[in-house]
């Protein structure tokens, strides 16, 4: 099939490249021509494990083009997919503007003759598709056009993003046109899932609902990681006694200092924006929300209870500023929400990430903040250690030989990497989050 891709950010250049991998013609659009002419020399403008390689394959094959011309591309495509951002707006509800003006631009260009199915993989509320149709035949104006909207949710996670696009656990499709639903699940049937095909309503909810169901999975971990730091169990244990459930699994239940990134966030204040619209109190994600916001407070919260609110005298060496592990994106990241406190109480800051240090200057600038080349050089001279992503190689660095480097042994772990009595018989004082010997007991028998 020929495929135009809209979009050239996470969703858009991996899926995309995958597209081309199975043997389609792929044309991937961007108005950013820097990024575009990166894109077509090889150089991504992302942090996707596998992507540069994959890009360049599909590229040398002919089966792959980055470009800023509308009009061919548009032509192109048999299957038009729009993946742009659609960023939460002052009212928490998602800015649409960017799926509409791509809605509008796709009327422009498309031929008077040729059907072409235009699907949106954007995260949008219900409703959303009857105006994406609105909008292509706006800028179609009198021009005579035969196309039909579908929704194409998509389920990657950043960091594995190829690897889900080719093992997904489902592919859902969405259209009121037999035809569309028809063209879709072909683009998809060599996949080893099922396929969703349902109504476009449903398909633009499935998205949030999942998204919103996997917070509130983290947040009620998060939770439960107050009651054990007050009553003295481990959330590590409770979590594993959890998720040996079947019915509930292992997977979200990692307690930290909560959840970020482009897509939770986002998510579960746009679902609960739509509910309010339709007159409908969601009142469990205004909980998972309040939820989310509190565990970051209550981490920071150790911070002041062993220093005072004064951090100025300080330094901190801190280990992640991505939201998660395997990705460069800052976007709500918890970690850069943490760090931008303890530097406002004071504290100076040497931060190291493996893939997000240039994303985290764009978040955070050079005022009190040292970035660090290597994990190793953030424990030198520090005051205390902050782990703030969880990325596994900072599991296994060599704490014994370099927390001797800091000034004192304290190290604040916000995503539990670390055994705590492991730490302790190294002379560390360690803090966690619902951790059994967490060193800090303000909470211990209910004393808060």
């Amino acid at each position: 099939m020929k495929i135009t891709i809209i979009g050239t950010g996470y969703v858009g250049l991996v899926s995309g490249a995958v597209f081309a991998d199975w043997g389609h013609n792929v044309m991937c659009l961007d108005i950013d021509k820097d990024k575009v002419d990166k894109i077509n020399k090889g150089i991504m403008p992302i942090y996707e494990e596998g992507l540069e390689e994959l890009v360049k394959k599909v590229s040398s094959e002919g089966r792959f083009k980055a470009t800023t011309d509308y009009k061919s591309s548009i032509e192109h495509g048999e299957l038009i997919f729009i993946c742009v951002g659609t960023p939460s707006n002052q009212a928490g509800a998602a800015n649409l503007n960017y799926v509409f003006s791509a809605a509008e631009s796709i009327g422009k260009y498309m031929p008077n003759d040729e059907y072409k199915v235009v699907i949106t993989k954007s995260t949008v509320p219900v409703g959303t598709h009857n105006k994406v149709r609105e909008h292509v035949r706006i800028g179609a104006g009198n021009k005579k056009i035969n196309f039909d909207v579908a929704s194409n949710p998509e389920f990657l996670r950043e960091g594995t993003s190829i690897y889900d696009a080719n093992n997904t656990d489902r592919v859902v499709i969405g259209s009121d046109s037999e035809k569309a639903l028809d063209i879709l699940e072909d683009l998809y049937k060599h996949l080893d899932a099922p396929i969703v095909k349902t109504d476009l309503a449903s398909a633009e909810l499935i998205k949030y609902a999942a998204n919103s169901f996997l917070a509130t999975k983290i947040s009620f971990i998060n939770e439960i990681s107050q009651i054990c730091e007050r009553t003295g169990a481990d959330v590590k244990s409770v979590a594993l006694g959890m998720g040996l459930d079947k019915r509930i699994g292992s997977r979200f239940l990692n307690a930290g200092i909560g959840y970020g990134g482009s897509c939770f966030p986002k998510d579960v204040e746009a679902l609960y924006r739509t509910s309010s619209e339709y007159f409908y109190d969601f009142r469990l994600l205004r909980g998972v929300m309040d939820a989310n916001e509190r565990q970051k407070d209550y981490f920071v919260d150790k911070v002041f209870r062993k220093y005072g609110t004064n951090l100025s005298e300080l330094t901190f060496g801190v280990l992640g500023a991505a939201f998660k592990n395997g990705t460069d994106d800052t976007r709500k990241s918890v970690a850069i929400s943490v760090i931008r406190t303890l530097r406002g109480a004071g504290a100076r800051i040497k931060l190291f990430d493996p893939a997000a240090l240039e994303n985290a200057k764009k978040e955070l600038g050079q005022d009190n903040v040292k970035y660090s080349d290597n994990a190793e050089d953030v424990f030198k001279k520090a005051d205390a250690l902050f782990i703030l992503t969880e990325w596994p190689e900072f599991a296994n660095l060599e704490y014994p030989e370099l927390v001797k480097d800091m000034n004192k042994k304290v190290i604040f772990d916000g995503r539990n990497l670390l055994d705590p009595i492991e730490m302790k018989d190294l002379g560390v004082e360690y803090y966690g989050v619902g951790r059994k010997d967490d060193a800090d007991d303000t909470h211990e028998n209910g004393v808060k």
